[in-house]
């Protein structure tokens, strides 16, 4: 039987900005990333420079459900960062179990 503490939601994938964009993208994500992270039921959140590929940043967020996801959801990308993004693929993962590596 699954631990329901154990389940939860991931958020991951890429976001594509322009070249020359990318580091300033992250940095201006910074309160974002406080923000989330202390919301009630995030359990990680980050937004990182991909070190190999200049334009690109990785997405990454793990929350406790689905109601905690959907009521932090409405904080996302500004207008002015959302005109910066110029190719995104993010999915949402339902996690059923989690085991120690």
């Amino acid at each position: 039987m699954t631990d329901p503490a154990q389940t939860g939601l991931i958020v991951s994938g890429w976001l594509r900005v322009a070249a020359g964009e990318r580091d300033q993208y992250v940095t201006d994500s910074a309160e974002v990333v406080r923000a989330a992270r202390a919301a009630p039921g995030c359990l990680d959140f980050a937004i990182a420079a991909d070190v190999v590929d200049t334009e690109r940043i990785t997405i990454y967020e793990r929350w406790t459900d689905e109601p905690s996801l959907l009521a932090f959801r409405g904080s996302g990308p500004s207008d002015e960062q959302q005109t910066r993004i110029v190719a995104a693929e993010v999915q949402r993962y339902v996690i059923s179990s989690v085991e120690p590596a």
